[in-house]
């Protein structure tokens, strides 16, 4: 049963993604209506944010996307969906979600939040997490690389990434949209590992010394792990140590793992959508910006691939207006103060 309600949810969601692209700027109101709760939760990005109701969707975020990126397409690079255990005890029932993530193509025609329209093409990473209920979209978790957007329009808010940057990729295999069901048993033990990758492995660090995660257990030597702008891709397992984790645990080597707002697998793909999935306090200093002592929350979304008891690939969204916001930095007023020169 649970497996029918899967590909019905997918199929929903697809569809709506179909529809909204064919309806173009100014139609989406009724694909709204017609894909989407009454009650329909949005969860997005700085300086978005929340969104409270169908129409609000539409008003406040997916039309002015439309009037900036008015031949917008979706391309997506990862589609899956399942039943949700992302609470750390394993209890509670998140429901059934669809989640998804790729590129969004479109000509730059007019400013977007603050950031000035060059006129040409750019492709913006996405991410979407879909809670489904009785047949319709109840809720959303979405987010934009804004930083990396930024880039492509030519500011730098943040200081060069350690990582690579303008990279985000399908997976190499090319096997990451899931549009068939998948194993029931190879989704069940993706779910089972990928809850013990973050809450056992993850959440074991003591603070000071990296191999206390067991990441090398978990991490093939030559994963590619894709990171949001300011951080950039790593491809391999010390690249990542070396590039992202050890200056991020450096700047908050207190963090830790909450409950997760959905963690699902299917086949050998895993994902999950986390506001406040991590929380931390800034002990030292980061990407320029030194130890503030502030303890923060951190929106983010995670796919992962696994291949055996290993993972080669994982695709990583940090809303870094909203994380740094919090630390007392505003990247949108530094970006006003970049466009006057």
């Amino acid at each position: 049963m649970t497996q029918s309600i899967n590909d019905a949810n997918k199929q929903h969601v697809l569809n709506y993604w179909q529809a909204l692209q064919e309806a173009g700027p100014g139609g989406s109101g009724p694909v709204a209506m017609d894909y989407l709760a009454a009650e329909h939760r949005w969860h997005g990005f700085d300086p978005v944010n929340e969104l409270d109701g169908r129409l609000y969707f539409v008003t406040g975020f997916w039309e002015p996307l439309l009037t900036s990126f008015p031949d917008l397409e979706r391309h997506t690079w990862i589609f899956f969906g399942g039943k949700s255990n992302g609470r750390i005890d394993g209890t509670g029932d998140e429901g059934m979600w669809v989640t998804g993530t790729g590129i969004l193509h479109g000509t730059f025609a007019r400013d977007y939040l603050g950031i000035p329209a060059t006129g040409a093409p750019v492709d913006m990473r996405w991410g979407e997490f879909c809670r489904l209920e009785n047949g319709r979209i109840a809720e959303t978790f979405f987010l934009i690389d804004m930083i990396d957007l930024m880039q492509q329009a030519g500011f730098d808010v943040l200081p060069p990434s350690r990582g690579k940057d303008r990279m985000y990729p399908p997976p190499d295999a090319r096997d990451g949209v899931l549009l068939t069901a998948a194993d029931p048993d190879e989704s069940a033990y993706s779910l089972e590992h990928i809850r013990r990758f973050i809450f056992e492995g993850l959440n074991a660090y003591d603070e000071s010394n990296l191999e206390s995660m067991g990441m090398a257990d978990y991490f093939h030597p030559n994963v590619r792990w894709y990171g949001p702008g300011g951080i950039g891709a790593c491809l391999s397992f010390k690249e990542f140590e070396t590039n992202h984790q050890a200056p991020w645990l450096h700047a908050f080597p207190d963090r830790s793992v909450q409950n997760l707002d959905a963690l699902l697998a299917e086949g050998a793909y895993s994902g999950a959508p986390g506001w406040n999935g991590v929380i931390a306090t800034q002990q030292g200093e980061y990407l320029g910006h030194p130890a503030s002592g502030k303890r923060f929350g951190v929106n983010g979304l995670d796919w992962w691939k696994r291949d055996g008891e290993q993972y080669i690939e994982n695709w990583v969204f940090v809303d870094m207006l909203h994380l740094f916001r919090q630390l007392g930095v505003d990247l949108m007023a530094k970006l006003e103060a970049l466009k006057k020169g």
